[in-house]
């Protein structure tokens, strides 16, 4: 999407304005959830490590909106109780939000997130699940092991099945392992499109506008490998096939 000069000198200010007063809030709010998930043990569930990341997500939801001026449209409603969410990924925005979202998402993210300073530690005691790019066994095993642990504690297990943030229009075949998650778990999906990256691109600005974001027809558990991804595949790019990206 092109934008004039005007535009783009706008959306520039405050995408500044947005970061420090985000990021600001966030050096109050992440070392509070830190702090609040080391005050009970990590396997207990328990409603204190759940505040902290619902308060930061909710922040960036605000500021995001007020100052970027970025809206939301969603299209459905979110089911509670353990599902498998799989959801489109062309932006850092959804990856914030699942924590809004969902209540105690359990949320697949890359390995390399970890090792942000106290944001990974805070967000490992929050149960989220880290793999490696590479797709490996080891890792494999480890994440369906971390994801049953969560989905016994009555969570939701969200996932990015493309793999990594897309370009916008981009319809990649799901990476490995969403197949393994939905075989293990047995969980009905909830496929989730998403068109965030024409407002939040990987460049610094971003600009003005509305997501949108459309839930899908929930896939009960049992399908084969091949059906189960055909599906998915679809109902996450389908924002792409109204043209909307």
């Amino acid at each position: 999407m092109r934008h004039s000069p005007l535009a783009t000198g706008l959306a520039f200010v405050r995408t500044v304005m947005f970061q420090i007063v985000f990021l600001g809030g966030s050096l109050v709010l992440v070392p509070l959830a830190l702090l609040l998930g080391l005050a009970v043990p990590r396997d207990s569930g328990g409603p204190l490590l759940f505040i902290g990341p619902k308060l930061w997500a909710g922040w960036f939801r605000l500021t995001s909106r007020l100052i970027c001026g970025i809206r939301l449209a969603i299209d459905g409603t979110i089911p509670q109780g353990p599902h498998l969410f799989a959801l489109k990924h062309e932006s850092a925005f959804e990856a914030i939000l699942t924590l809004w979202w969902f209540e105690r998402p359990a949320v697949v993210m890359k390995q390399e997130l970890r090792a942000i300073p106290i944001w990974g530690l805070a967000s490992a005691r929050h149960g989220s699940i880290f793999v490696d790019r590479a797709g490996s066994a080891k890792m494999l095993r480890e994440m369906m092991r971390q994801a049953q642990a969560a989905v016994a504690r009555g969570r939701p297990v969200v996932i990015f099945p493309e793999g990594t943030r897309v370009g916008v229009g981009e319809t990649p075949p799901l990476a490995a392992g969403f197949a393994g998650l939905y075989k293990m778990l047995k969980l009905p999906v909830v496929p989730i499109a998403l068109d965030s990256g024409s407002v939040w691109p990987k460049s610094f600005i971003k600009y003005p506008g509305t997501v949108h974001m459309k839930l899908g027809e929930t896939i009960a558990p049992g399908l084969d490998r091949a059906a189960v991804e055909a599906r998915v595949h679809e109902a996450i790019n389908a924002l792409q096939a109204e043209g909307r990206a």
